[in-house]
């Protein structure tokens, strides 16, 4: 049996001394090969066959170390989908739990140097929820498979079923105070006044006097008939009926002023909640954590919104994409003239285009687009329930 072979005790105990982990310094991704020593791992580096190796990436390093940071997280994404879909761990546990396979992508051969860079990559893509404790760096998998797909399109069609037969009941709303408008009492003649008209002293009185034979033959005089001649004071009586009849008339639009009014009461108390964020609309980031890098103050546009409260902005400079907290954002109010969607209150998801802006109350007037209220005009519009439209 020759000295190498493999049931000599030479090759046995180098199996054994190569079956577990061993010091990732002395590892070469591009060879793949481990190395148990220092000496050993300066041998490799000398020899032909690493020489090869590193002529082809001297060629295109960028293209090599990107197809293992791809392999790598896409490894890591996948023991963590498999593993923990549903927990909050550490992230060492996690990449320990990775990196007890021999043959897994080493981290010193991809672009991030330490694994808290890859954790900050993970939130800033989007694919993990990321916490800094003082236990470490903690993170959540986002579950964005097919049956979470399938649960959010339940979802959004039973909340667009909700809209449907919330506007259905606004149009009933609308087509009975149309319907009370229409019926406008002022078209009625006019109620009799309560009080008997006043006597002029100077008018013409004019008596009818008239006999009337009793039963014992004796005549008694009828009451007499009293005629006034129409002067100056019976047209300011007519007047007057003609005010109360106005009156009337005012009292209608009032009635209608007050169904408008308890209606949107009644819509601004169901649609008014404490998170606004939804997507298409432009914001402004005003967290001063990200001020070192470059964000704060910058504007971007909410393509996902997370949980009601989280929204994922694509920075429209740098194109980035941030995960944010709706704290830490703030409504853009666009020109005059300028589309903005209104994300709170009474008319909470329509859009509207923006009339005029009042400083000093912080405040707009907009007027709503399509919908069941279109061309409706609303006159004070706080700045935090607008916010532009992409």
């Amino acid at each position: 049996m020759g000295k190498n072979e493999f049931l000599t005790p030479k090759a046995i105990a180098n199996r054994i001394k190569a079956k577990g982990l061993q010091k990732l310094r002395w590892y070469c991704q591009m060879c793949q090969k481990q190395c148990r020593d220092e000496n050993g791992f300066k041998c490799h580096c000398m020899s032909e066959s690493h020489q090869r190796q590193m002529q082809v990436f001297g060629q295109n390093p960028t293209r090599i170390i990107d197809g293992y940071s791809e392999e790598f997280e896409r490894e890591f994404m996948d023991h963590l989908r498999r593993s923990h879909r549903f927990s909050r761990i550490a992230a060492t546990v996690v990449y320990n739990e990775y990196i007890a396979d021999r043959h897994h992508i080493h981290m010193n051969s991809t672009q991030w140097a330490t694994l808290t860079e890859f954790v900050k990559y993970l939130g800033r893509i989007g694919k993990c929820k990321v916490e800094d404790t003082p236990k470490g760096w903690f993170i959540t998998y986002i579950d964005r498979d097919s049956e979470s797909v399938f649960k959010d399109r339940l979802k959004n069609k039973r909340l667009r079923a909700e809209l449907a037969d919330e506007e259905k009941q606004e149009r009933a709303i609308a087509l009975q105070i149309e319907r009370a408008s229409s019926s406008n009492p002022s078209s009625l003649p006019p109620p009799p006044p309560s009080d008997p008209s006043p006597i002029d002293p100077d008018a013409k009185v004019a008596f009818s006097l008239s006999l009337q034979t009793t039963a014992a033959g004796d005549t008694a005089p009828k009451p007499p008939k009293l005629a006034f001649d129409e002067g100056p004071e019976q047209e300011k009586v007519e007047k007057k009926r003609g005010a109360s009849g106005g009156g009337v008339a005012r009292g209608g639009s009032s009635v209608l002023d007050e169904l408008i009014r308890e209606e949107e009461k009644a819509k601004e108390r169901s649609n008014r909640k404490d998170y606004w964020l939804c997507e298409g609309i432009i914001v402004k980031v005003m967290s001063k954590a990200l001020a070192d890098k470059g964000y704060y103050k910058q504007k971007g546009v909410v393509r996902t919104v997370i949980e009601k409260y989280v929204g994922e902005i694509e920075m429209l400079e740098s194109k980035h994409v941030l995960r944010v907290d709706q704290e830490e954002l703030e409504t853009v109010i666009p020109q005059i003239g300028g589309l903005v969607r209104i994300v709170n209150g009474a008319y909470r998801g329509s859009n509207a285009r923006l009339l005029s802006v009042d400083t000093e109350r912080f405040c707009a007037k907009v007027q709503i687009e399509k919908g069941a209220y279109d061309g409706r005009v609303l006159q004070a519009v706080d700045y935090e329930d607008i916010c532009k439209v992409s």
